[in-house]
Parts: structure tokens; sequence; C-alpha cells
């Protein structure tokens, strides 16, 4: 064999369409489209139930509270998993920034309420950080038990602060904080009127636009902004920064990525100490946003937040999406209990019917008759009853997060170095 026959490179392996390794990259247009069809079929739901609140402003607004958390915690945990480093710990963050930031809030301001739930979930992630990256604990273990030490705390500090004196007199006890100031919100002038006026007519399409246009220009919260800004600069940090590259690459390959001088220990303690600090904005967003600090208020939503994370794929658009869906069925079951929720089976049967078509087209034979399967068992429910029982409706914002989140992921590509144990010099 010849020398230049020795050196030829072997011929690149053909690329498929759309991407690499073959996975569809959505443009703008396509993008814009899926949200037009969308619509179309929740106003034709909407027409067809005869549920108006489906579309309406106010639960547009109730969905936008109800994601905002979730969202913040999910975030969270896309800067931590990023770096390689799982936080289950993300409820008990939550639960420390709920606590701290109602204390401030009350007995400072809200702003201050808000920069203290921050810190509170930041010590919980530098915490997290100490145990697992220093002393390479477990770091499901460590997680776990940050939960129900942050839980144990806040209950214990609860008794001590907000049953007595001054919080006592005002409305708190063991398990609630007195009464906290709201935090500024915003309304776009003529546009909310505007809107309104257009959705109360209930007319096909035109009514539904109206009103969820107006559920999102229409007392807004100054957090809801700082949350959907913190969206927007961590996929610039994360993916359009030197320093996010380096963050990422320790997710990956953090070996390697010690080869070429990066500090992995340094960029693992801040992404979680980052993850720590976002979930207890999440903390405060639940407190402000009911006016206490309550016990067991999170319920959950760190997790739910987690799971959102892993349904967007590790990406802040995806994980955006996923909280939306779990905030819009949980203001559904809120606001209008049972004639809504009856309504949601319709638009989970005709969801899950376009996603078995999206499947089979793409061969996941087996998911596309999963999708359909559980289609047409909604739709018969649909068709079959006026009404769904009140432990249905409490459910449906996990059952239905749950059924779209896995049947529509495919494909999910965690952080290849995600949840390894690493020890600083193991390379070499």
């Amino acid at each position: 064999m010849t020398a230049t026959a020795t050196q030829t490179p072997p011929p690149a392996a053909p690329r498929a369409a759309g991407g690499k390794g073959g996975r569809t990259r959505l443009s703008v247009p396509v993008i814009l489209l899926i949200v037009a069809a969308a619509i179309i079929v929740v106003s034709a739901v909407r027409a067809i139930a005869g549920a108006d609140d489906v579309t309406s402003s106010g639960q547009m607004a109730g969905a936008l509270t109800g994601a905002v958390p979730i969202a913040l915690a999910g975030l969270g945990g896309l800067w931590s998993e990023r770096a390689g480093v799982v936080n289950i710990g993300l409820e008990g963050m939550m639960i420390l920034g709920t606590f701290f930031g109602a204390w401030a809030g009350w007995s400072l301001n809200p702003w201050m309420g808000v920069l203290a739930g921050i810190l509170g979930g930041m010590a919980g992630g530098l915490l997290h950080a100490i145990v697992t990256v220093t002393f390479g604990v477990d770091q499901i273990i460590a997680g776990v038990a940050i939960n129900i030490l942050a839980a144990g705390v806040t209950a214990y500090l609860a008794k001590r602060i907000f049953n007595v004196g001054k919080a006592a007199t005002e409305g708190g006890t063991p398990k609630q904080s007195p009464p906290i100031e709201d935090i500024k919100s915003f309304t776009v002038p003529g546009l909310s009127h505007w809107l309104s006026t257009l959705e109360k007519h209930h007319w096909f399409l035109i009514s539904d636009l109206a009103g969820i246009v107006g559920g999102l220009v229409t007392n807004i919260s100054s957090l809801t902004l700082l949350a959907v800004l913190l969206f927007v600069a961590t996929f610039f940090v994360l993916w359009r920064t030197s320093f996010g590259l380096r963050l990422r690459s320790c997710g990956e390959n953090p070996v390697a990525a010690e080869s070429l001088g990066v500090n992995v220990y340094l960029y693992k303690y801040v992404a979680v100490t980052v993850s720590g600090g976002l979930a207890g904005l999440g903390g405060v967003f639940l407190a402000i946003g009911t006016h206490f600090y309550l016990e067991g208020q999170t319920s959950g939503r760190g997790y739910i937040g987690l799971a959102a994370m892993i349904f967007g794929n590790w990406r802040p658009g995806g994980l955006a999406m996923g909280a939306g869906l779990f905030g819009y069925a949980d203001s559904l079951q809120l606001r209008s209990g049972s004639d809504s929720v009856h309504a949601l089976l319709l638009l989970l049967a005709v969801l899950l019917l376009a996603m078995a078509i999206w499947k089979y087209v793409r061969k996941a034979y087996v998911s596309a008759g999963f999708a359909l399967g559980f289609a047409v068992l909604l739709a018969v429910w649909y068709a079959t009853t006026d009404t769904v029982a009140d432990e249905i409706v409490q459910a449906s914002p996990y059952v239905a997060t749950l059924l779209v989140m896995g049947l529509s992921a495919q494909r999910l590509r965690m952080p290849k170095a995600d949840g390894l144990p690493y020890r600083k010099g193991q390379g070499g």
C-alpha cells in the first residue's frame, strides 16, 4: 500500500438532511406554522366543547403564573447538569427560597425578599456542590438529603420566627408567614383593553388570539419579566460565550476540559450555585405570588422542573415548553375545574393524534401506536361523559404533563458526563 493511499481519509458518512445526526432542526417559519396550527386546534376545541375559559386571558395569565416557578427550577437544573452535576435538590432549594424570600419580604420589602430567596437557594446549591464535587458524595443521595434538610430547617425556623412577637400579631403561624407586599406588575395600556373587548365576543380564532395575547400583556409581574430575561441570558451565556463553552465541556468530558486548562471544580461550583439561586428565585415567586410563605407550598415543583428540563433536551426553549404545558393544565383545573378539564380531554386527544401521525411518519411505530391508543381512549372518554371526577381534576396537570412528555420525548441527549463522579487529575 502506498503512502498516499495510507494517508487518504475515509469518505465522510452521509449526513441526513435537517441537521447533525439526522435530527430535524425547525426553522422559524416552521415553528410559526406549528404555533398557528396549535392555536387553531385550541380554538376549535373551545368552540366544540363550549369551554370559553380554555383560551381566556385569565387562563393564559394563570398558565404563565404556574409555569414560571417550574421554569426557573428547570433552568437551575439545566445549569447544573450542563456542568455534569445532577441536582435532585432543586425542590429543597426552592423551599429555602420560599422561606427566606418571605421572611425578608415581610420584614424589609419584596425586592429584598427576592434577593434573600436567591441567596437562600444559592446556599443550598453551594452545599450540594461541596458534598458532590469536593467530597464525591453520590449526587442523587446528596440531592435527596438537601430536600429533607431544607424542609426540616424551614419548618423549624418558621416556628421560631413567624409564631412569635410582631410576626404572630400580624398573622404569622408555625406554618405561615405574615402577609408580604406584592411586587409591581405591568399592563400594556390601550392594547389590553382592546384585546379584552375582542375576547368577549367569543369569535372563532379572533377572540381566542385576543385572549391568549391579552393574558400576556395584562398584569404581568416584574418577576415574570425577570424570568424571561434569565432564559435569554442563559442561552446567550451557555451557548454564545467562551465561559459557557468551558462550563458545558465539564459536563461532556471533564478530563479533556482539564487537559486544556479548564478548572473543572470551579466551573461545577459556579454552575451548581447558580442552579440553587435560580431554584430559590422560583421559590420566591411562589411566596410573593400568594403573599405568604406556606409550609409545603412548592408541592414538588422542583421535581417537575427537572422533568421539564429533560423533556426540553437540556435546552432552554424545550424547557420553557414543558413548563408552559404544566402551567396551562394547572391553571385550567384551578380556574374552571371539571368543565374545562373535560374539554382538556378532547384537546389532549387531538394533540396525541397529531403526535401519532408525526411518529408514524418518522417510522417510530411503537410510539405512534401508544399515542394513537391514548388518543382514542381520551376521545371516547370525552364523548361518553359530561364531567370528570374531582380527584381527576386535581391530578390533571400532572397526568397531562407526564402523558405528553412521555410520548413526545425522543432522541434525548443528556451531557455525556452528567452524574458521573469526577476527581481532579484523574485524566493524568
